[in-house]
């Protein structure tokens, strides 16, 4: 049976099989939710990772790396939002970005996930 938990705190502080960045679309480390993921999986890990995949990734696409020194996680799902300042009517890609994370789950055999909010802004 599937079961949903919504929860008001950090995506990144969750214990999950993957935790979701709000990533951009060169998989870059960033600010906000990014920037500690990043920060709490180990720069320089999750950057080598990250620069393995091509880029730059199309809006609503998504990429799985391992979650290096995050121990409360196996895996980082990095998710590309639009961004609406740029393209206000992109609700197609939102969409696309938490699919293509789910079937990334799906694909990974992966049970448990937590997501942030999705080109919210930082």
């Amino acid at each position: 049976m599937s079961k949903l938990i919504i929860k008001h705190a950090s995506s990144v502080d969750m214990e999950v099989d993957a935790i979701v960045n709000a990533a951009n679309k060169y998989l870059a480390s960033g600010s906000g939710v990014c920037g500690e993921i990043f920060k709490r999986a180990g720069y320089i890990e999750l950057n080598n990772a990250c620069r393995s995949i091509k880029t730059p990734l199309e809006d609503g696409s998504a990429a799985i790396t391992p979650s290096f020194n995050i121990n409360t996680c196996k895996y980082i799902i990095h998710a590309v939002g639009p961004d609406f300042n740029i393209n206000p009517d992109a609700f197609d890609s939102l969409y696309l970005a938490y699919y293509n994370s789910l079937l990334l789950i799906k694909d990974n055999n992966l049970r448990s996930v937590s997501f942030p909010l999705i080109s919210a802004g930082i």
